[in-house]
């Protein structure tokens, strides 16, 4: 591997694809035009994704952690809020870096900091939905537990030790990311992730990296939220108390919205990891990856859409209110007083919330 190759392996990372991008801009004086035209795309979605995750997630958070009785559901919406709120306020730096050419003038702590802050909100955000999925399910097929354990302070508690894990599996940013000046020019700054100093010791933990994302923020994740809204989708059915399609196609939005944001990330990260030496496959990564990181983004900015906006009869209580509006999207169910009556209730709740 020559020294320009083993640089593209070393720089490569989550919101690093500007690095090893601008690498194969020094290596292939071809693709120079459409790098720059990537570039532009890139800080245009980061742009409009910073918009929108951060006046959505904003106004969620004003809602349910100023306005609203603490319930629940408030508790995994506020949470998720913050989690995507935080991923997109700091996107301008990466605009900012992309606009400077590359060039981080932000310093080695900030370098480190805005990495682990996305890694950290990007687990949290990610396990949350999980977490969202697993409480609903739990809510339709145990309702008498549900009825009795399913607290405010309970869901708090599972909430903490979500940002823990969170803080555990971004915590390889912390070590590994450094400032470095450019190897062709330096007064241009990169922050990048140093994974070690020969091939064998980079290939070693860039793999280790990119299995270990995607099984803890893809795989494991993913396949929760599919078996639980699965599960649901069945329990609605066989009980015939969903009066429309509304909560299939919310249901399915969710897990295609999840499914279809961060499965080219992953695509891309073995495309790269097996392939990024390969010539040919130069083009296909200049392009794909900086669009899969994007759509991985805009993830952030469809949730509170997804699982506020898209709730029953939103629309007409945001006439009325927006206050009217959010309380009925996080609206808990009443208890009943029987167990039929519970489980009806239960899963009647669970249909007018998605």
């Amino acid at each position: 591997m020559n020294n320009t190759a083993f640089n593209i392996t070393n720089f490569y990372n989550f919101l690093d694809y500007e690095n090893y991008s601008y690498e194969y801009e020094l290596m292939y004086e071809d693709s120079r035009v459409l790098l720059k035209r990537m570039h532009i795309v890139s800080m245009v979605i980061y742009s409009l994704a910073f918009v929108l995750g951060v006046l959505g997630n904003g106004l969620v958070i004003f809602i349910t952690g100023f306005r609203m009785k603490k319930t629940v559901n408030t508790v995994w919406f506020l949470n998720l809020a913050i989690a995507d709120f935080t991923f997109t306020f700091f996107l301008p730096l990466s605009v900012a870096y992309v606009a400077l050419d590359f060039h981080w003038p932000f310093g080695l702590a900030m370098c480190k900091i805005n990495s682990t802050l996305a890694f950290l909100n990007l687990y949290a955000s990610v396990y949350l939905l999980m977490v969202i999925s697993i409480d609903r399910f739990m809510s339709v097929m145990f309702p008498v537990w549900a009825q009795n354990y399913r607290t405010p302070r309970l869901a708090s508690f599972v909430a903490l030790v979500v940002w823990i894990l969170a803080l555990v599996l971004c915590s390889p940013a912390i070590y590994f990311r450094q400032t470095a000046p450019a190897e062709n020019d330096e007064n241009r700054i990169n922050c990048y992730n140093h994974y070690g100093d020969t091939k064998e010791t980079v290939m070693m933990r860039l793999l280790a990296m990119v299995i270990s994302r995607f099984i803890f923020a893809f795989f494991i994740p993913f396949t929760v939220i599919l078996f639980c809204y699965g599960a649901i989708l069945l329990r609605l059915r066989s009980n015939q108390l969903s009066q429309s399609n509304k909560p299939f196609k919310v249901i399915t939005a969710v897990i295609v919205a999840f499914f279809v944001c961060w499965l080219p990330y992953h695509i891309f990260s073995f495309i790269e990891l097996k392939h990024g030496e390969q010539p040919e496959m130069v083009l296909v990564l200049v392009i794909g990856v900086p669009l899969a990181s994007s759509l991985a983004f805009i993830n952030s900015c469809l949730n509170p859409i997804l699982y506020v906006f898209m709730g029953q009869e939103f629309k007409k209580r945001l006439r009325l209110s927006l206050f009217s509006a959010f309380e009925n999207a996080f609206a808990e169910g009443n208890s009943q007083s029987t167990m039929t009556n519970k489980t009806k209730s239960s899963v009647q709740t669970v249909s007018q919330e998605l």
